[in-house]
């Protein structure tokens, strides 16, 4: 896929350390082989060393051994990292004792590697929820400087090129805030943008998504993408965002030019951002599933630090895939 070699390519040319905290969980062990192999990061896998190995082994996994390798229950900055947090969470009264125990736990070891600098950026969830991903870095990597909200974005690479950008199209939030409010809704889309033109590097063409087209329909669900896509225009003028439009109006010409005439964005829509989490992870799914695309992410918007959460349905290539994106991230050249 040439948007993600030209990733792989960009990453490759200053190469960051992407920490695996799941490194006994088999599809992730055969993503850091095939990243190791490409070479376009350098990978920390966190795990018991000798399992790991065995199971590489087993796998025929030959590029293991050149990943540094971080066993949870046994490691040089373990106490380091304990006072770290113990600062970090002196307010919520959290004790060294505690800090000692949690600091075991790969997920949120590999949060605290990212705060001292000994790793570049993350990628987790094969084996763990969002939420169990999300919280440590909530609690010590924390949000971007005048960020309130995360959330994940996918890229969308569908097959008919018709739809979006030569097929690409990006939809925002599937992975993280369940029910925004309008003003987190109009981040969401801000943000969203900005992800599409650093990312997916085409121009955003943004809908803001209800089920209903400028009043068609009354509700107050309804008039929160309204006030949303209001919000969204006054943060970013020089973003292309329109709201409420019914999916089918913002990505078939026909019918956005019946519903929304004179629109700019109605039928030619390349990001979807819809109302609620619930009906952005059915929707990423269903045309993933259904129509045979492949959605690269979530990625995380809005973190300090580039920690990226994958779904526990994905495959070694996703895996691989988010991993590139999340270097890019770590250089900076996203």
């Amino acid at each position: 896929m040439e948007f993600i070699d030209s990733l792989k390519q960009k990453a490759s040319t200053n190469k960051k350390r992407i920490v695996l905290p799941e490194g006994l969980e088999e599809r992730t062990l055969q993503a850091a082989n095939t990243i190791l192999q490409e070479g376009f990061a350098d990978v920390i896998l966190i795990g018991n060393p000798t399992e790991m190995k065995a199971k590489a082994s087993e796998l025929g996994l030959t590029n293991i051994d050149n990943a540094e390798i971080v066993d949870p229950e046994n490691h040089a900055k373990m106490d380091a990292y304990a006072d770290m947090m113990v600062e970090i969470r002196k307010t919520k009264g959290l004790t060294k004792e505690e800090a000692l125990k949690l600091i075991k736990d790969p997920l949120y070891l590999s949060v605290m590697m990212i705060k001292a600098g000994d790793a570049d950026g993350e990628v987790a969830g094969a084996d763990n929820s969002t939420g169990d991903v999300l919280r440590p870095a909530f609690q010590y990597v924390k949000t971007a400087p005048g960020i309130s909200v995360v959330s994940g974005a996918f890229i969308m690479i569908l097959k008919d090129k018709e739809f979006g950008n030569d097929g690409m199209m990006v939809f925002a939030d599937c992975a993280v805030h369940p029910n925004p409010t309008a003003e987190e809704l109009a981040e969401i889309a801000v943000a969203t943008g900005r992800t599409t033109q650093a990312i997916a590097g085409f121009e955003p063409k943004i809908a803001m998504l209800s089920f209903s087209t400028k009043g068609s329909a009354k509700h107050e669900m309804v008039d929160k993408v309204v006030k949303a896509t209001k919000l969204a225009q006054e943060k970013a003028p020089d973003l292309k965002i329109e709201g409420e439009l019914q999916s089918d109006a913002a990505i078939i010409p026909a019918i956005g030019q019946k519903k929304a005439p004179g629109s700019e964005i109605a039928g030619q829509a390349n990001v979807l951002v819809f109302p609620t989490l619930e009906t952005g992870n059915i929707a990423y799914k269903l045309v993933q599933r259904m129509a045979g695309a492949e959605a690269i992410g979530p990625i995380l918007q809005g973190m300090a630090a580039p920690i990226n959460d994958l779904s526990r349905g994905c495959s070694v290539s996703d895996i691989v895939n988010l991993v590139a994106i999340t270097a890019n991230q770590a250089a900076g050249t996203l």
